[in-house]
Formats: structure tokens, C-alpha cells, sequence
């Protein structure tokens, strides 16, 4: 091969992942589509989203870098922009819009979220008292594009995101370094940043929900925004963001002792204690007015619905293991409530045991817990796979990007030999944490 060819052929270093990655998930796309009930959200997000993947994978192909950030944009236009736009236009959203708006408006008109005496499905609220704040702009200016609870879960997801590519790329006293060179590298690191974001939305598990109305992508971003902060060593700001996520719905309450583990093993007892005090303190404040109005619609809605365990059977439901115990087997709840409980002491016993001394560490702990809950539930959707595949994902970008700035702070003279290592960032636990 010729020099000049060489220099034309893309320096992925492998094969081009990115290409096949967006393959495989326009075919994801077109089963979601073709599986799908005539008519709903979920065909229409399918069948538009693998002609989005199928066009980014064409850009892709183009590109001379892996990963590049034209094949995301069109990834994230294709499967989310113009689904999510569609779907707007036509009214179609997932039945959760109308919970949550319907939430707002019991909120403020009787002092909790939740209807004491639910009959059909949609009745029904599962999500935890913050979720309602997502239907406050729909209770004000009614039914208006920018007023659903939809488009205000892609804003809580996008502000939650973005606010941890900040954190992990000007972090940390970055905007006040000085060089022309460590402000190349700081620019740099915050476009990986914007392209691997772009990447993360392009993601199906994440881009289905963002187009349909899904509840779930505002607390994956949070829980994102809460790594990235213990990440940089803010236990009190990572502590905020757990506690905000965990005031939206139960699946985040898993993540309260993951991160007070690693900061624990990280920076001590004081870091770990200011983390649990702000996320159970915050999530206790959200959550106990709304339960002490209503104790029984309270326990109705958010415990016994979510489990399959009320009169009325909860329509997220998939032949998972949960759904499958129940189906087959006398007291099948029993069984799948005893199982759920086995896993979680299981999991949280191998934090003091075992705890995870990294970041990644943490988080993939916390995707096997959140895995195990979401595979025996008995009431639960596959598009839950949001929170492992996220949680696995993200936390190693993250370090990919922390790893770029430790790089980026070396003197560009100093011998290989004699660079130091650097040390772990000190975890804030005070006021300014």
C-alpha cells in the first residue's frame, strides 16, 4: 500500500464499530417498529428510527474517524429529533405524559400526586412525588407543544447530561488554567464531550423513550451528573443529584449507597456521610409530605401498582423472568418480592464487603442491582435496559475524558521518566461541595 493511501485509510485501529453498531441498531429499530401494535408511538419511532440509523451508518462509512460526530448528529436527528416531532405533531405520546400531567394538576389541587381511589390503568401513578414537577408547564398553559411533560423529560435529560460533560471537562479549576495549549486541549476535550453525548442520545434504549415520553431518561441523566461529580470528588453536589433522582422515581434509590460506598473507600467518612445526608435528606423532603397526606393512595400508587401487586394489574409487562414466575407458578408475586428483596441484600451486602474503589466499579454494581430488580419484577418493561446499558457505558467514557485532562495538566517538557502520578481528587464534603 502506497504512503499516500495509508494517510486516506481511517486510523480506527480495528474494525470500524461505529458502522456496525449503527447497523445493529436500525435493525433494533425496525423490529421495535414492525413488533409493535399498529398505530402507536413505539411503531412509528421504530420505522423512522431505522431509516435515521441506516443514514448514519451511511455517514459513518464516510467518515474518516471512528466515532465521529456527523454520523451522531444524524444518528440523534433520525431516531430522536424527528420522531419525537412526528409524534408531537400527531399526539401520540406514552400513556406516562398523561400520568405525570395528570399528577401536577392532583398535586396542587389537593396536596399530593396520587388519586386515592384509582381505577383504570391510567389512574395510576407510579413515579415518585418530583416526577409531577415534569407536568407543571401542562397544568399552566394546557395543551400546547411546549407545554408536555414529554419535551420538559428531554430538557431534565439534556441539562443533566450536559451538566456532566461540564463537570468532566472544566472541572476542576480548567477555565483558569493558563496556555494557549491547555485551552486547545480543554476546547478538545469538551467537543469528545459533546460528540460522546450525542452518542449516549442515539443510543435506542435512550432515544425510544426521549421520542415516545418516557420517564426514565431525566434520572439516568441525573444519575450520570452524579457519577461525574464523584468522579471530581463533590460528594455534596453528587449527593444533590442522587437525591433529585431519587425524589423522581425508586429506580434511583439503589444508587444512594453505590455512591456513598466509593466515596467512602475514596475520601472517608465525612465525604460518604455529606453524600447520604444531602440525597436521602432531599429525597425524604420531596416525598414525605406528599405520603403523610394521603398514606394509603401513597402506598396504593408508588408500592403495591409498580410490583403487580394491586387489583389492577400494571401494563409494563414483559416475558422476563419476574412476569414468567408469575405466570407459572402458584403465589408467583410471593416469589418474585422474595427474590427482589434476596438480590438487593445481596448487592447492597457487597458494598461494606466488597466496595467498589472506582467510579466504574460502582456503577456496574449498581447496573447488575438495577439488572436483577428489573429481570424478576414482575411488572416491568425491557425498555428499562436504559439504566444498566447506560450505567455501563457512561461511567467509562467518563474516565476516558477525566484521563484526557490528567494528561492535559502534565508540563510538556518534563521526561516520561520523572512525570508524577497524580493524585485522586480530593472529595469536597463542605458547603462549597
Amino acid at each position: 500500500m502506497s504512503q499516500a493511501a495509508r494517510k486516506q485509510e481511517p486510523s480506527s485501529g480495528g474494525p470500524r464499530w461505529d458502522r456496525r453498531v449503527l447497523l445493529v441498531c436500525a435493525v433494533s429499530a425496525l423490529v421495535v417498529g414492525l413488533a409493535s401494535p399498529a398505530h402507536t408511538s413505539q411503531e412509528a419511532w421504530g420505522l423512522i428510527g431505522a431509516a435515521g440509523y441506516a443514514c448514519a451508518a451511511l455517514v459513518a462509512a464516510r467518515s474518516s474517524m471512528p466515532w465521529a460526530r456527523s454520523p451522531a448528529v444524524v444518528a440523534v436527528t433520525g431516531a430522536a429529533v424527528i420522531p419525537l416531532l412526528y409524534l408531537s405533531v400527531i399526539g401520540k405520546a406514552q400513556m406516562e405524559v398523561g400520568v405525570v400531567e395528570r399528577a401536577a394538576d392532583l398535586l396542587f389541587s389537593g396536596g399530593t400526586p396520587y388519586d386515592a381511589a384509582p381505577q383504570a390503568v391510567r389512574d395510576f401513578n407510579p413515579y415518585l412525588p418530583g416526577m409531577a414537577l415534569f407536568g407543571i408547564p401542562h397544568m399552566l398553559f394546557g395543551d400546547t407543544p411546549f407545554a408536555s411533560a414529554r419535551l420538559w423529560f428531554l430538557v431534565g435529560f439534556l441539562a443533566s447530561v450536559a451538566g456532566a460533560v461540564r463537570v468532566l471537562t472544566r472541572g476542576g479549576g480548567l477555565g483558569t488554567s493558563s496556555g494557549t495549549g491547555t485551552r486547545t486541549k480543554g476546547t478538545a476535550r469538551g467537543a469528545a464531550g459533546l460528540t460522546g453525548a450525542l452518542w449516549l442520545t442515539a443510543c435506542p434504549v435512550v432515544a425510544l423513550p426521549l421520542s415516545i415520553g418516557g420517564v426514565d431518561p431525566p434520572v439516568i441523566g441525573l444519575l450520570c451528573l452524579a457519577l461525574a461529580l464523584t468522579q471530581r470528588g463533590h460528594a455534596g453536589r453528587a449527593g444533590l443529584a442522587v437525591g433529585v433522582a431519587a425524589a423522581l422515581k425508586w429506580t434511583a434509590w439503589p444508587a444512594i449507597p453505590v455512591v456513598v460506598a466509593v466515596l467512602a473507600v475514596r475520601g472517608g467518612k465525612r465525604p460518604a456521610f455529606t453524600c447520604a445526608a444531602a440525597a436521602t435528606g432531599l429525597a425524604a423532603l420531596t416525598i414525605t409530605p406528599a405520603a403523610l397526606v394521603d398514606p394509603g393512595a401513597f402506598y396504593q400508587n408508588v408500592v403495591l401498582y409498580p410490583l403487580g401487586l394491586g387489583p389492577t394489574a400494571s401494563s409494563a409487562q414483559s416475558p422476563l423472568l419476574g412476569y414468567l414466575i408469575v405466570l407459572l407458578f402458584p403465589h408467583g408475586k410471593a416469589v418474585t418480592t422474595a427474590l427482589i428483596a434476596l438480590s438487593a441484600v445481596g448487592v447492597g451486602t457487597s458494598l461494606p464487603v466488597r466496595p467498589p474503589r472506582t467510579v466504574i466499579a460502582a456503577a456496574d454494581r449498581l447496573a447488575l442491582g438495577l439488572l436483577l430488580a428489573i429481570a424478576l419484577s414482575p411488572a416491568t418493561r425491557v425498555g428499562y435496559a436504559i439504566y444498566p446499558i447506560v450505567l455501563i457505558a457512561w461511567p467509562r467514557f467518563a474516565a476516558r475524558l477525566s484521563k484526557d485532562r490528567t494528561a492535559a495538566h502534565r508540563p510538556p517538557g518534563e521526561p516520561p521518566h520523572q512525570r508524577r502520578v497524580p493524585e485522586p481528587p480530593v472529595v469536597r464534603s463542605g458547603a462549597s461541595a
